[in-house]
């Protein structure tokens, strides 16, 4: 493949779409998908929109929407990934907090991402190697060392089957974030979460899960601004991660620890 940031102008294109069809229509319905999973029509419609205008723009990628799965070239061709309302009962509520993540992904890494906050009118940008961008803001990561300093938000809790066990862990992370760290936040978006990681407004955000849909554009960011993202047992994030932690350098060990503390006891 090309040097991916060839294809960003494609990639803000595609997210402008979305932002179009998100602010010429209400949301007419809201079904559930799953145990408290909903999608709206609107989920639907912007997913039908930018997989159309991938599928025109560049046939020789794979697409894999949240909502109707993956289509197009498989194997070891790259893919775009699209969650196309993140944050959906956020935003089936009138809450803001929601946007559009796409990302392009090469192998188990992100090399491309655009993420479009319509209701908060910023869109996040960032190609491999090229940095990550706040409209035409460069981004850095927090310089905050300490646990005590930083301000983190953590993913929604589990729902569905076996959701009982897996919030045992957020649970005990809340409590352990709560008594140390400055300020602890649910935003309800993972975009937003590793986006505003990327931006420096949060110092680290911890999801214990791992959707491509919904991580491998905040992944990008996230790393282009300087900061890391590891899975749960501390190596790299991928697309095969259970978890995606993000977090600016100093926070590391601190971070991790509380999460390993979390999770084992």
């Amino acid at each position: 493949m090309t040097d991916p940031v060839t294809l960003l102008p494609v990639a803000v294109e595609a997210v402008a779409t979305a932002r179009r069809v998100i602010a010429s229509r209400e949301t007419t319905s809201v079904d559930f998908k799953g145990e408290r999973d909903m999608v709206t029509d609107v989920d639907l419609a912007v997913e039908e929109a930018v997989r159309g205008f991938l599928e025109k723009e560049t046939p020789e990628i794979g697409f894999l929407g949240e909502e109707h799965g993956r289509t197009g070239p498989a194997g070891d061709a790259p893919w775009w990934v699209l969650d196309p309302v993140d944050g959906t009962a956020n935003f089936a509520r009138g809450i803001p907090l929601c946007g559009v993540s796409l990302a392009l992904v090469q192998g188990r890494t992100s090399v491309l991402a655009a993420i479009d906050l319509p209701f908060l009118d910023v869109r996040y940008t960032a190609a491999a190697g090229h940095g990550a961008y706040a409209g035409e803001h460069r981004l850095r990561v927090s310089g905050t060392r300490e646990l005590p300093e930083a301000m983190i938000s953590l993913g929604d809790f589990a729902v569905g089957p076996g959701s009982e066990e897996k919030n045992r862990a957020r649970l005990a992370l809340l409590a352990l974030l709560g008594r140390h760290a400055q300020r602890v936040r649910m935003v309800g978006s993972a975009a937003i979460d590793l986006a505003w990681v990327a931006h420096g407004m949060l110092d680290a955000t911890v999801i214990l899960a791992n959707r491509p849909w919904d991580t491998m554009a905040g992944v990008l960011l996230v790393r282009e601004a300087g900061g890391v993202v590891l899975d749960q047992d501390g190596t790299d994030h991928t697309t095969d991660s259970a978890a995606t932690i993000a977090f600016c350098p100093a926070l590391r060990g601190p971070l991790m620890d509380a999460l390993h503390q979390a999770l084992h006891g």
